[in-house]
């Protein structure tokens, strides 16, 4: 049986083409492709990169001023921050909340709207496997070509699940029986119809969104449309710890937003959802909400 695309390169000593992540002795990290014969040079000093081709993952290196470098293979929320972007990337925090909380699995059937740079890709490819499918949406040829290179870089390769089309979802979805739909977008409930006719019953959509205005739309859509459950929104946020012997303490600085995200499961067709109680807070609907169905509604 063969190995899944892109597991040889991610184990085993360190052979020419491998991405390569130094760190230094201030955690500081640099990641360089390795090559024959090439050097790496820091202000630090420089050493041949023939030195970590055939040595292990995990290996110490010395430039020619005795700077001592950790040298791994980076981990895929390390190649993703690092890579060449077209437009922002989604956060490895957001990424792994959508595997999660999305139920993304080996062999699912995934469409994803708004590609980026690719660094959600990378995460749904590697959680789908070779035999599952995603067909990913980009509006703009040169976002495409940005994620298809940093999705290949990584992989090794071409992915055999990934599928890539230039356009818009709404103009060319013509995928059926699909697991789970990932909208990374500006309006993701201009899409619901669409994603509606595409999801099996069961299915999981995700809306990935940057501000509460978005937010609100994105769910307050999903509720009046009628295919889905209700829709749960969230966010999360990552604080490092310091801990030097009993000095334990939060870190100054910590990732906080990053974007807001939604899921709704698809209902069986015929079925209306069922109708939740809320207790909105006095004027949540009052004469300034401009939300789907509303009289201000544009």
């Amino acid at each position: 049986m063969s190995e899944p695309t892109g597991a040889a390169r991610r184990r085993g000593p360190f052979t020419v083409g491998d991405q390569v992540q130094l760190t230094d002795p201030k955690g500081r990290h640099y990641t360089f492709t390795l090559e024959a014969g090439k050097n790496f040079h820091t202000h630090k000093g420089s050493f041949p990169h023939d030195e970590l081709i055939g040595s292990p993952e995990g290996s110490v290196v010395r430039t020619t001023g005795n700077v001592a470098y950790l040298a791994l293979r980076p981990l895929l929320p390390d190649f993703v921050l690092s890579m060449p972007r077209g437009a922002a990337v989604v956060y490895p925090k957001d990424a792994g909340q959508i595997i999660a909380f999305a139920d993304i699995f080996p062999g699912a059937r995934v469409v994803e709207a708004g590609v980026g740079s690719g660094s959600l890709s990378a995460f749904l490819l590697r959680a789908i496997g070779d035999h599952g499918m995603l067909h990913s949406y980009e509006r703009r040829a040169d976002f495409a070509e940005i994620a298809q290179g940093n999705v290949e870089r990584y992989f090794g390769g071409p992915h055999p699940a990934w599928q890539l089309t230039v356009g818009d979802l709404q103009d060319h979805l013509s995928d059926t029986e699909v697991d789970r739909v990932v909208l990374d977008m500006l309006a993701p409930w201009e899409c619901l119809e669409a994603v509606s006719k595409a999801l099996v019953p069961g299915g999981i959509l995700c809306c990935y969104v940057a501000t509460t205005t978005q937010l609100s739309r994105t769910v307050e859509t999903i509720r009046e449309h009628g295919c889905f459950a209700e829709p749960q929104p969230w966010e999360s946020m990552i604080r490092n710890w310091h801990v030097e012997g009993l000095a334990v303490r939060p870190d100054h600085r910590m990732i906080g937003h990053t974007g807001f995200l939604v899921t709704a499961r698809r209902l069986a067709d015929g079925v209306e959802p069922p109708m939740r109680r809320r207790r909105p807070a006095k004027g949540a609907y009052g004469d300034d909400y401009e939300g789907p169905g509303s009289a201000n509604s544009h």
